[in-house]
């Protein structure tokens, strides 16, 4: 009897390890690779987690998940970055489950699957068990599928060695060669060309920063390019200095046109809101500033794009209708600058009133308690090196009325702020061109505008005049 209990014992404690050494006798307890593991990472990883795999503003996976011996070895990996809800990377409040269109989340029973599996030694199962595994279109890496029409910023740029943060503007021109006649842009996509791309806005495309999804437009909506339109490209370099640091880039961007005879029936557009004037004090854990914006047509909002730099906490967008009802559009309450997401409506967006004003509050962590916090005895000021501030709340909208001119849109209507008329203010009194300076220049001469309007020199457009204003 004792050998028997003894033989029982020595089995039990031997189940698994031969469950980690010969998978395809796993439990039938445990999940296995093809009989439940496969699909997931399917759905919800490979968009990534693939040869090719997207790049999302620069972020591309590390390795691949597209077959057991791939997954295999980064089993306890994923578990871990699953429990901990580090991946999928979204940071929106979970209220917001099933709003955004782009959401990227895993069930409860997904979750519970990939740690079992884990845990249980990463059975691979019975390949019998699985559908044949998907087969991701090749388009050159491209996740818009193959462009119409690739562009770069005109010639490759060294970051030297001795660069932490660096601006660099270039400028290419559409050429009739390129695109013989104006066409109605469907997607977009921009493609760092080196690992120190910090963030690219390249006007009229829009641009990316860590973590930024490709630009697809629902059917019905869309923006217009034409041939001879001249492309500037802000590029911003960020490293760590030091010798051998150096590295090149030729960044470029992706197009995707609706078909020659198409035209959408709402144009896109997007406006920040936010401030320049904030001082963040040293050690301050929970520094707050908020702003406000108003829409004076009716819109249908598409989604919303947070931005703040290394000490940046929450981002919390409040809609306040005219009939006095207020409704959360979007809570981040932990934000991640290497992962600026864009928050994503379904096709038709939300509607909203005339009237609307949406309030954007922003908070910072100054204090040593942040790990990514560069210097926390430092009071912090808006500025576009990695190391300074700053706080933009994009909002992607388009109005309600199909077939609107949004040439003189009305919105912000609340900062009264007139774009040419600002661009010409600013010529005046500094003699340079607004749209050509790159952010950090920007932040500078707009920091200069508000001292003289608070000295009382002459102001144009007065108080809250740029990117959602006080």
């Amino acid at each position: 009897m004792k050998q028997a209990l003894a033989l029982l014992m020595i089995l039990a404690l031997a189940a698994p390890l031969a469950a980690a050494n010969n998978n395809n006798d796993a439990p039938t307890a445990t999940p296995t690779y093809y009989g439940q593991v496969q699909s997931i990472l399917e759905q919800e990883c490979q968009v990534c987690h693939r040869p090719n795999g997207a790049n999302l503003g620069g972020m591309v996976a590390p390795m691949a998940f597209t077959s057991y011996q791939e997954t295999r070895p980064w089993a306890r990996s994923i578990a871990r970055q699953v429990e901990s809800g580090l991946m999928p990377p979204w940071h929106a409040a979970p209220q917001h489950h099933g709003v955004f269109e782009n959401e990227r989340s895993l069930t409860e029973d997904q979750k519970a699957t990939l740690i079992a599996w884990a845990k249980g030694g990463a059975p691979m199962g019975n390949a019998a068990d699985a559908p044949p595994a998907k087969v991701w279109e090749r388009s050159d890496g491209w996740t818009i599928g193959e462009p119409d029409l690739v562009m770069d910023m005109g010639q490759d740029f060294f970051v030297e060695d001795d660069v932490r943060d660096q601006y660099v503007n270039f400028e290419t021109v559409i050429t009739e060669e390129m695109l013989p006649e104006p066409r109605w842009i469907k997607a977009v996509e921009f493609r760092p060309g080196g690992p120190v791309v910090h963030h690219i806005i390249a006007r009229p495309f829009g641009g990316i920063a860590p973590g930024n999804d490709p630009t697809v437009h629902h059917d019905g909506f869309g923006t217009l390019v034409k041939p001879g339109t001249t492309i500037r490209w802000n590029m911003h370099y960020h490293k760590e200095p030091g010798p051998g640091t150096g590295t090149w880039d030729r960044s470029s961007v992706a197009l995707r046109f609706y078909p020659k005879d198409y035209k959408p029936d709402h144009v896109m557009q997007s406006k920040s809101m936010g401030k320049f004037d904030f001082e963040i004090p040293p050690g301050d854990s929970n520094y707050v500033a908020t702003t406000t914006a108003k829409f004076e047509r009716d819109a249908l909002l598409l989604g919303y794009t947070p931005h703040m730099h290394l000490r940046g906490k929450s981002a919390h967008y409040l809609a306040k209708y005219p009939d006095g009802t207020e409704e959360v559009l979007l809570d981040v309450p932990r934000y991640d600058f290497n992962w600026q997401t864009h928050y994503k409506y379904p096709a038709g967006g939300k509607k909203i009133p005339a009237g609307t004003e949406i309030e954007l509050t922003m908070t910072w962590d100054n204090s040593a308690d942040n790990p990514a916090n560069p210097d926390p005895t430092k009071t912090v000021v808006y500025g576009g090196p990695t190391t300074a501030e700053m706080m933009f709340g994009f909002v992607s909208y388009a109005d309600a009325e199909a077939g609107y001119n949004p040439s003189n849109t009305g919105f912000l209507s609340q900062q009264r702020f007139n774009r040419e008329e600002f661009r010409k203010t600013i010529k005046e009194r500094f003699g340079v061109d607004w749209d050509s300076l790159s952010e950090e220049e920007q932040g500078e001469i707009f920091r200069r505008y508000r001292r003289q309007q608070r000295q009382g020199a002459d102001s144009d457009a007065g108080e809250g005049t740029v990117s959602g204003g006080e």
